[in-house]
């Protein structure tokens, strides 16, 4: 790469940072469906690769996830909310448990005063909370007469992201192929394995984690269930998000589970039956979620996740959480790339022969 060709990526890399940066709130609808195009194009390549053009592969994805997607907010989403607002009402007995059972045996056991860690202003706050959650209906009619435009454009917002999944998933192999000739052509190689060394661990992750997580949330939901464990749906979901970092999701969906489990059973059958969900299920993703969806590729370190994610968000708010793991994975395999590179080099050294 000669010095002009890399002052000029410098300076095309500087004002697209600059650009998204400026229009975060433009950016975000089409941010999100280049996301989801990206996560369905193996799906509509293998379509394709079966004999059917681009355009009906793509219908044929959008399709499956438009019922996918229907399908959740039918049925699923209700019995979320239910559970939701149950969960609230056990609040007050969380309370009551927590200042004449666990904090006694807490302070007997440690021999610390622990009075002034008082749950009543968090239950107080959550109920609050919830409570003008449940009133979101009314609350979005009144904005929606009070800032008509504002509503429209947030409505606009939501509308645009399945027009642009669609056409960027229809012309994805295009545009990518476009990108690639505007390279130039004695650096072409070189970037374009760099590309692929970072979608590999970018669909690790993205793809394959995205899958596990799915996957074990129905698992606890339904192993749950199953026993007669209150609250299952919301657990299972709890534990399926908590995926994204490896074990985190079975530390949290366990723990939460044997919490509600010892408020609602009066024998330890039902408590030893819930560990054995989450030893099942924790099986089921070593041994068949993570090499069938994963494999072999390497993914991001957990750390560098939940600091990726927490960054993110922190400096571009969601459009950031969006961005986060793409950008981590580019600077990983960039990352790699320069540390062979480095212990390769005359400024590393190498220890003299004998």
């Amino acid at each position: 790469m000669t010095q002009s060709q890399t002052w000029l990526l410098l300076i095309v890399g500087f004002i697209l940072a600059g650009l998204m940066y400026l229009l975060q709130p433009v950016l975000t609808p089409f941010i999100v469906g280049v996301f989801i195009a990206y996560l369905a194009d193996p799906f509509a390549d293998r379509l394709e690769a079966r004999g059917f053009s681009r355009t009906i592969a793509t219908v044929i994805v959008f399709v499956v996830l438009t019922i996918v997607v229907v399908g959740m907010i039918i049925i699923i989403v209700p019995l979320l909310v239910k559970q939701l607002q149950a969960l609230v009402n056990l609040l007050p007995q969380l309370e009551l448990w927590y200042n004449t059972t666990l904090l006694p045996w807490l302070q007997a056991a440690l021999g610390l005063d622990l009075t002034a860690i008082n749950l009543q202003s968090v239950t107080q706050k959550l109920g609050a909370q919830w409570q003008q959650t449940g009133g979101a209906v009314s609350q979005m009619v009144k904005y929606a007469t009070q800032s008509s435009v504002s509503f429209l454009s947030t409505l606009g917002s939501i509308a645009m992201v399945p027009v642009v999944a669609f056409y960027m998933l229809r012309d994805f192999d295009l545009v990518l192929a476009k990108i690639k000739a505007l390279l130039p052509i004695n650096i072409e190689p070189r970037v374009s394995a760099f590309a692929l060394e970072s979608n590999e661990v970018l669909a690790a992750f993205l793809r394959g984690q995205l899958l596990v997580m799915f996957s074990l949330g129905i698992i606890y939901a339904l192993g749950l269930s199953f026993i007669g464990l209150d609250y299952a749906l919301i657990i299972g979901v709890l534990a399926g998000l908590a995926s994204v970092v490896p074990y985190l999701g079975f530390i949290v969906g366990i723990a939460v589970a044997m919490a509600i489990g010892f408020f609602q059973f009066d024998s330890l059958l039902p408590l030893s039956l819930i560990l054995t969900v989450f030893a099942i299920g924790q099986l089921i993703e070593s041994f068949v979620l993570t090499p069938l969806f994963v494999g072999d590729r390497i993914g991001l370190h957990p750390v560098a996740v939940i600091f990726a994610i927490l960054a993110g968000g922190q400096l571009f708010g969601f459009m950031g959480i969006l961005l986060a793991l793409p950008i981590s994975a580019v600077i990983m395999v960039l990352l790699r790339n320069l540390y062979a590179g480095y212990i390769t080099s005359p400024l590393y050294g190498q220890q003299d022969s004998e």
